[in-house]
């Protein structure tokens, strides 16, 4: 720890040092700025404790591939200083609270003079999840809205990269908004199948199997892949499949997952009610318990303690 940063101030790590990160800032010709040019991956923690961090840095790391970034730094190194940052950040936070530890990466600092080579811009920092805002999805469900907006087909870019280009989901999330502000945006297809949102997958719950759209057309989400394995250790049928809104309307339960959600129930899908209208319901509640004890704690309880009393 450099002898500059106080105990008590957050930290980043940029550009090869840890520092303040009241003193962090991103050059106005960053490529990340100017063009979306960068990516990120973010783990969160659970009392302090990062969940797959190495798995979010090894999906990191094909995402740099695809955009051909090189970060200047190993895998083991991001985890290294991802690390450092949250032993740092976490123990800043009141009790009971966690956080998300983010890397970002953008191709660099486009030079105005010929022959200056670009450098990586590395940004590691954290911040704390939003559980008083979130809390009442537990206690309620997610409503669900598919917006106009369709998500971009693969064949135009892939959506298994985790770039900071994100405005498809977000105009679909501001037109869903637009409508209901407590709603959450689920992008259609052009043919209209599920794909998912902002930072989360959909599943759908039919006669005791579990389903979610196909991995080649959304961000294969490392807490949807951890709910698939989970869903096999209980004997549950899973598949990845093309979902249609016929598919939503009648299924019998539907859960969002996401890094900061984990696992949370959907309550409607378009205004029509999931399944008994009571979430979350029994195979869903099964997955998340069974989250809950790989966590090592409680996390529908952590965020329901959030709740106005």
């Amino acid at each position: 720890m450099a002898a500059n940063i106080s105990s008590q101030e957050n930290v980043v790590f940029f550009n090869g040092s840890l520092i303040p990160e009241k003193d962090a800032g991103i050059p106005i010709r960053d490529r990340g700025f100017i063009y979306g040019d960068a990516v990120f991956d973010a783990t969160r923690t659970f009392d302090g404790r990062t969940f797959k961090l190495r798995e979010h840095i090894h999906r990191l790391f094909n995402s740099l591939r695809y955009l051909r970034i090189d970060p200047g730094m190993t895998p083991e190194e991001m985890e290294r200083w991802s690390l450092e940052v949250v032993n740092h950040n976490h123990p800043l936070l009141p009790s009971g609270q966690d956080m998300w530890v983010m890397q970002r990466i953008s191709r660099g600092v486009e030079s105005t003079e010929p022959g200056v080579p670009m450098r990586p811009t590395v940004l590691i920092e954290s911040h704390a999840i939003p559980f008083a805002r979130r809390a009442s999805l537990y206690r309620d469900g997610i409503s669900i809205v598919t917006p106009s907006v369709p998500r971009i087909p693969p064949r135009f870019l892939s959506p298994r990269a985790k770039t900071h280009n994100y405005l498809n989901l977000i105009m679909g999330d501001l037109e869903v908004q637009d409508s209901d502000p407590d709603a959450w945006a689920v992008l259609l297809d052009e043919e209209g199948n599920l794909t998912e949102g902002r930072g989360s997958n959909i599943f759908l719950v039919k006669d005791g199997g579990v389903a979610t759209p196909q991995g080649q057309l959304v961000l294969e989400g490392i807490t949807r892949g951890v709910v698939m394995e989970l869903a096999k250790g209980l004997d549950l049928p899973v598949s990845e499949t093309d979902l249609d809104l016929y598919d939503a309307y009648t299924a019998d339960e539907a859960f969002l997952t996401s890094t900061s959600l984990c696992i949370c129930p959907i309550s409607k899908v378009n205004g029509a009610t999931v399944g008994d209208g009571n979430p979350p319901g029994p195979v869903t509640r099964q997955l998340m318990a069974a989250f809950s004890d790989l966590a090592g704690m409680d996390y529908v309880e952590q965020y329901l303690s959030h709740l106005p009393t």
